[in-house]
């Protein structure tokens, strides 16, 4: 199985020429944040929690598949070794955070592609970081009905062993709780990333340039917090596809951040139950949104300015030019269409 890795997006994009103090320490504290913080590989007495060993390995598998290796690190040791006097081979293998710990914190050393280097270990931080992003999505969607069967139960009479205490406020206490800390998690790796000099952001799964600081705090960061819920998932794969050929000088860009400011369109007139099955394009769903007998969720300024985006910009990127010269955009035509798309994206989703 193919996995989407930091290190090969970004292949044609020389981000790191050398390999210091600051890349080093990033990488101790994102493996523990990783081994402390969201998965502790030890548990009670010391004894390694086999599920968290099973994400472990899981993770290293799928790095060591992309990279080309059959193990990071080599994951069996074997040694001689003298006991009463006698010699004796002593052999075993070892726990994988670990294996992926040394491997991590390898020293750099003269004859290493340092920007390769930096970029696998980045891949491995962005692969867990994903992974729990994605068991905290499926504890959300398990919530809602995980929330109504402890409702239930709050309501039947209670035996006299019952613990004292609502079901289901233990059960919004822990979502809350896995969110949360999750969060927590993320805002401390993005305070790492900035603090090793890395102009680079965490957000719903992946690792991406940030190109301006205001911009990512104001726009960019705001926008990822909005579209991290299920429903957005399209918006949100879109957006960093535009983002990732952006910065690394693929093709039409600009036409992903349309694709995401599209469906966000879509979404919202299908959560408002607009659409009637006959709409034959994105002006159709603007119409919904501008129209008065659904209370004017846009204004007709709002409508023209995306009308306009779409009839001079997204249709010239979605259609075949033909014989005529390939349309291209300029690097900062680029910024604009992404931004336009964010903030458009930001305000819809703020106004349901």
């Amino acid at each position: 199985m193919l996995t989407d890795v930091f290190f090969r997006r970004y292949a044609n994009r020389l981000m790191f020429e050398s390999v210091g103090q600051k890349e080093s320490a990033l990488f101790v504290q994102a493996y523990r944040i990783v081994n402390e913080q969201i998965w502790k590989y030890y548990g009670y007495s010391q004894k390694v929690n086999e599920s968290v060993k099973t994400i472990w390995t899981d993770i290293h598998d799928r790095l060591a598949m992309e990279i080309g290796v059959k193990e990071l690190w080599p994951k069996y040791y074997s040694y001689q070794s003298e006991l009463m006097g006698k010699p004796y081979t002593k052999s075993g293998w070892y726990d994988m955070n670990f294996v992926v710990e040394q491997w991590l914190n390898l020293k750099f050393a003269e004859g290493m592609d340092p920007d390769m280097f930096v970029k696998r270990r980045l891949s491995f931080i962005e692969l867990a970081f994903r992974t729990r992003e994605e068991q905290i999505a499926q504890a959300n969607f398990e919530f809602p009905r995980q929330l109504a069967e402890a409702e239930m139960q709050d309501r039947k009479p209670r035996g006299p062993m019952t613990l004292p205490g609502s079901r289901s406020n233990s059960i919004r206490a822990v979502n809350e709780g896995l969110n949360s800390t999750f969060a927590a998690n993320v805002h401390e790796l993005n305070e790492r990333l900035n603090q090793a000099g890395m102009p680079l952001h965490y957000h719903n799964g992946y690792l991406q340039i940030t190109q301006d600081a205001q911009l990512q705090e104001q726009v960019e960061q705001p926008f990822w917090y909005l579209v991290k819920d299920a429903q957005w998932k399209n918006v949100s794969i879109d957006m960093a596809e535009a983002i990732d050929r952006r910065d690394t000088g693929g093709r039409d860009p600009s036409f992903y951040a349309a694709k995401a400011l599209e469906s966000t369109i879509k979404i919202i007139c299908e959560l408002k139950k607009w659409t009637t099955g006959n709409e034959k394009g994105v002006s159709d769903f603007l119409n919904h949104l501008e129209s008065k007998v659904n209370g004017a969720f846009i204004e007709a300024w709002e409508r023209q300015s995306m009308q306009r985006f779409y009839s001079d910009v997204r249709n010239d990127l979605g259609h075949g030019p033909g014989s005529k010269d390939m349309p291209n955009f300029t690097s900062q035509q680029i910024d604009q269409t992404i931004e336009f798309c964010m903030s458009w994206v930001k305000s819809l989703i703020k106004r349901l």
